[in-house]
């Protein structure tokens, strides 16, 4: 028997990655005061926000702040309770009908985190099914296929050649998914909807789709990817967060009302956690008539990116291609990474350093978004950072940057 000195301590595997030093420790940064809807005070300094998931810059408007203080008022803080038991508010009901009506689908469910929402489809993932999912997809919808029984088998990041295999090869008994973000979250691309559509008729497959980046910034009602790109009615399931274009917290999933009325009783993300506090869901709500009301705000934001990765691209830097707000430079290393971000940090810009495990070893990236609220000057002043920044970190860019 090991005696206690010679036991290995749990605890050791607890330790930042070495490339995480303090002096370019790039999250966790504390904001002391927000005072735009692009500009915020860290350490005393007025930073303008270059990673913000905010595209349609609501965050911070006065009709969500004041349908929220309202709710604040009439029902306090919290409901004190999950949904299935006493955590229920007549305006969850409200935004689950007009949610679900918004994405062309029979009923929603709202829970208390776009998170959770992910995690809530675990319960459709039976012994008896097999998942197909992107390489790509988020964090929380890998989590949601390791709390489920089904097999999961992942293809190459939008290769519906490889996925049209894999289908092919499924057991004719098997229940099939496939599981896809509509945009990706951290590069900002599309999801190949037509082609995955087309594949899921084929086979007989259901097809799930995280529209978290993309409902209320993509489409021409707002509707996210899927209307962009022509196939609204292909998704069986969706789930949708509220921390992105509707400027506040939460999330739904929304699809069938057999499927919504299951994940009811089974998922546990859902049964088991405080509903979504009063205020968010009235944000929520009041977020939802915006999108459908101001198209412009899609518009804007639409710009604003293509302003962003134009300029980039006079720079000659390696970008993942897309057409929406989010722009992701290819860096490599993560010690690099972490050096761009500080030299853009130190340039008053706050942009988003993705290291692994967010991304693959070897694939650090910076990630810029804009949003609605980022004038031209404030656009071009993030192009201004970048320059400075690659030029002092990379000097293989230097005449690139300065072009």
């Amino acid at each position: 028997m090991l005696s206690t000195t010679a036991r290995i301590d749990a605890f050791a595997k607890c330790r930042p990655p070495d490339v995480l030093h303090d002096v370019i420790y790039p999250y966790y940064q504390p904001i002391q005061e927000r005072l735009s809807d692009v500009e915020v005070v860290i350490d005393g300094r007025r930073v303008l926000m270059a990673g913000s998931n905010d595209y349609l810059g609501l965050s911070n408007d006065p009709r969500l702040k004041a349908a929220a203080g309202e709710a604040l008022r009439r029902f306090g803080a919290g409901n004190s309770g999950s949904r299935v038991l006493n955590g229920t508010l007549e305006s969850h009901q409200r935004l689950e009908g007009e949610l679900a009506d918004f994405l062309g689908h029979e009923a929603a469910m709202v829970v208390s985190t776009g998170y959770q929402a992910n995690l809530a489809l675990s319960s459709l993932f039976g012994s008896g099914d097999l998942l197909l999912a992107d390489r790509h997809i988020h964090a929380s919808l890998i989590e949601a296929t390791r709390l489920g029984q089904a097999r999961l088998q992942r293809y190459r990041h939008n290769d519906t050649a490889q996925l049209a295999e894999l289908l092919r090869a499924a057991d004719p008994a098997t229940g099939l998914m496939i599981v896809t973000e509509g945009m990706f979250s951290v590069a900002g691309d599309l999801c190949d909807l037509p082609g995955i559509a087309d594949l899921a008729t084929r086979f007989g497959a259901r097809v799930i789709v995280d529209g978290a980046h993309d409902v209320g910034l993509l489409g021409a009602g707002g509707r996210g990817a899927a209307e962009h790109l022509g196939r609204l009615s292909a998704v069986d399931v969706q789930t949708v967060t509220f921390s992105k274009c509707f400027g506040t917290t939460g999330g739904a999933v929304t699809g069938p009302a057999h499927v919504i009325d299951h994940l009811r009783h089974h998922a546990r993300s859902a049964m088991f956690s405080a509903s979504l506090p009063p205020a968010c869901t009235a944000a929520a709500l009041a977020a939802l008539d915006v999108i459908r009301t101001e198209p412009e705000r899609r518009r804007r934001a639409i710009a604003a990116g293509r302003r962003l990765r134009s300029g980039l691209a006079v720079f000659g830097l390696p970008m993942v291609a897309a057409d929406t707000p989010t722009v992701a430079l290819e860096v490599g290393d993560a010690a690099l990474c972490c050096r761009l971000w500080k030299e853009l940090f130190d340039q008053g810009v706050l942009a988003n350093a993705m290291l692994p495990p967010s991304v693959p070893g070897g694939k650090a990236l910076i990630r810029l978004s804009v949003t609605a609220a980022h004038t031209d000057v404030q656009v071009d002043r993030i192009l201004e950072a970048v320059a400075g920044a690659v030029r002092r970190v990379s000097p293989a860019h230097h005449g690139a940057a300065t072009a």
